[in-house]
């Protein structure tokens, strides 16, 4: 990617170098580069670190359009010289997918900051009236988990790997993966929206004009209130549940027209899949022989991170108290 910024700079015609790029953070799904021109202005380059067509980006693209009309604040999503939102770089012997967005300065949101609460829970308001009547069914991350059998063979690779988590994946898997698993199934055709899907705290920057919402990558249709089930429990504490901060969350969501409701456990399906099929997904790419050094390593590293702090359904209980008029 270091010899790419003028290839990137003259695919979306950014004007003449030299042009730098710097790496700033990795996640599941690709790489954040900034890239920066000769005069000090800088974008956001994405790079995708798995296969991706422009089609894939529809959603995002149209979701985002609709979203800005009611007032989100998000970084443009910028189109190459083609007029597509994918760009094919060169990069390590090889070719690469990036998007390119606005560079936004920033620092990560506070849930603890009431105002952050309800510019958070306005936002998702909005994007649940963006994207409502959708008719497509949710990919089935959202709406299915793991079988016993696939944990089983999972275990079993991992153990023979040799993983110093290996035990605490077969506890995982003989507790919290059978209790949570008993709620995953699929949606109320009714209730269909699309969506951001990854409505994190680390997903919102908070610059000079306000908070702003990132990481649109994974746009789709989802339950809605599924999905706000699933903020609630990450933006009210996890496991240790804030109930003032659900329900200022809430109401905030309300006030913006949001359309869904929080009923009990089922209501959080969603949460509790994407939690499983995490878990799965990162071991399955710790183990992965046909993977990088790098990638295996940030498998095993989120798997640890997110054994030690499943869904507990104690607080998925508390939350639904909390917010249940």
């Amino acid at each position: 990617m270091h010899d790419s910024a003028d290839f990137i700079a003259e695919a979306y015609e950014l004007g003449p170098g030299p042009w730098t790029l710097t790496p700033v953070a990795r996640g599941a799904l690709g790489r954040i580069w900034r890239l920066t021109g000769p005069d000090g202005s800088a974008r956001a380059a994405k790079q995708l670190l798995f296969d991706c067509a422009e089609g894939d980006v529809a959603r995002e693209a149209a979701l985002r359009l609709a979203g800005e009309g009611l007032g989100i604040a998000a970084p443009r999503l910028f189109a190459n010289r083609h007029g597509a939102h994918l760009t094919r770089v060169p990069a390590d012997g090889g070719m690469t997918h990036v998007k390119l967005y606005d560079w936004i300065e920033g620092t990560r949101a506070d849930v603890g900051d009431p105002a952050v609460l309800d510019w958070f829970g306005r936002t998702m308001g909005l994007l649940h009236r963006a994207g409502a009547g959708a008719t497509e069914a949710p990919h089935e991350w959202y709406e299915r988990c793991p079988r016993e059998s696939d944990w089983k063979d999972l275990h079993g690779k991992v153990a023979e790997a040799g993983l110093p988590w290996a035990d605490a994946l077969g506890a995982f898997i003989g507790t919290s993966a059978v209790e949570l698993a008993r709620w995953v199934s699929p949606s109320d055709a009714a209730d269909r929206v699309i969506s951001h899907l990854d409505l994190q705290p680390q997903n919102v920057l908070v610059g000079p004009a306000g908070p702003v919402l990132l990481d649109w990558d994974n746009a789709g249709p989802t339950s809605a209130g599924r999905e706000l089930a699933q903020a609630l429990f990450v933006w009210s504490g996890g496991n240790d549940v804030n109930p003032a901060a659900a329900r200022r969350l809430v109401d905030a969501y309300r006030r913006a027209g949001g359309p869904a409701t929080v009923r009990g456990p089922e209501s959080f399906s969603m949460l509790f899949a994407t939690a499983l099929n995490y878990v799965q997904v990162q071991a399955q790419a710790a183990v992965d022989p046909e993977l990088t050094p790098e990638q295996r390593e940030f498998g095993s590293g989120e798997v640890v991170s997110r054994l030690a702090d499943v869904p507990d359904l104690a607080a998925v209980s508390r939350l639904v108290a909390a917010v249940t008029p």
